[in-house]
C-alpha cells in the first residue's frame, strides 16, 4: 500500500478567495433594514476574517450603540446569514493565481483541503458558487467539530478526511488564528501578506510568508523536512 500524500490545508476568506465586498454588502443591507447607516469597509479591517457577530458589533458602535445586548446581536447575525447568502459570491473573488497553485500543487502529488471557521454550509456554498469546490478533496468548517481554529482539531480533520498523512502537510493562511492551528496541530504554517489581520503576518513568525499564490511553491520548497 503506498503512503497518502500531505495536504495542502487553506484558509478561505482572506486566503483563497477576497470576500469583504458581499460581507460588507450583507452587513449593511442588515443596518438599513434597521434604519441605521451603513459603515465604510476600509473602517472593518481585520474583522472580515474574525466573523459577523464582531463586524454586527462594530457597525452597532459606530451607529452610537456600543454595548448591545448579546440577543440583539443574535437577531441580527441570523439577518445577516440571510442577506448574505442570498447573493454570498456576488462580488467575492478568487485571490489572484490561487487556480495556477492548485494544478500545480495536484501535479506535484499534494492533496488539497480548505479549513475554514465559517459555518460548513456556507464555505461549501461560496466554494462551489465560485466553481472552486471540486477543486479540494476536503472542506471543515467552524462548525464541523466542537471547536474551531485555532483548536488544532478542524485542521486534522481536513488533512484526515483529504485522504492525507499529517507529516509533510502545510497550512495556508492569513491570520494569527491559521498560524496558532498549525501550530497546535505541528505543522507549518505559509502566511499570505493579502488577508484580513490586525497585526502583519511577518510579526506572527510563520515559517513563511508570501504576496502572491505565484510565490506558494518556492515558498513550499524552502520548508525544511517536507515531502
Amino acid at each position: 500500500m503506498s503512503t497518502p500524500a500531505p495536504a495542502l490545508v487553506f484558509d478561505l476568506d482572506g486566503t483563497l478567495v477576497d470576500t469583504r465586498h458581499d460581507l460588507a454588502a450583507a452587513l449593511n443591507s442588515v443596518m438599513r433594514e434597521e434604519g441605521l447607516s451603513a459603515v465604510e469597509i476600509e473602517t472593518l479591517g481585520h474583522l472580515f476574517g474574525v466573523g459577523a457577530r464582531p463586524m454586527i458589533a462594530k457597525a452597532l458602535w459606530a451607529n452610537g450603540i456600543p454595548d448591545p445586548d448579546p440577543a440583539e446581536i443574535e437577531r441580527l447575525y441570523l439577518r445577516f446569514i440571510a442577506f448574505y447568502t442570498a447573493d454570498i459570491a456576488g462580488l467575492s473573488r478568487p485571490f489572484p493565481g490561487i487556480h495556477e497553485a492548485l494544478e500545480t500543487a495536484r501535479k506535484d502529488g499534494w492533496r488539497l483541503a480548505v479549513c475554514t471557521n465559517k459555518s460548513e454550509p456556507i464555505a461549501r456554498q461560496l466554494l462551489d458558487h465560485l466553481k472552486m469546490l471540486d477543486l479540494f478533496d476536503s472542506l471543515v468548517g467552524g462548525d464541523t467539530f466542537a471547536r474551531p481554529k485555532p483548536d488544532a482539531a478542524p485542521v486534522l480533520g481536513a488533512v484526515e478526511r483529504a485522504g492525507a498523512r499529517l507529516a509533510g502537510s502545510v497550512m495556508i493562511g492569513d491570520s494569527k488564528t491559521d498560524i496558532d492551528a498549525a501550530r497546535a496541530a505541528g505543522i507549518p504554517v505559509v502566511a499570505v501578506t493579502f488577508g484580513y489581520t490586525a497585526v502583519p503576518v511577518r510579526e506572527l513568525s510563520p515559517d513563511a510568508v508570501i504576496d502572491h499564490f505565484e510565490e506558494l511553491h518556492p515558498a513550499l520548497a524552502g520548508l525544511p523536512g517536507l515531502r
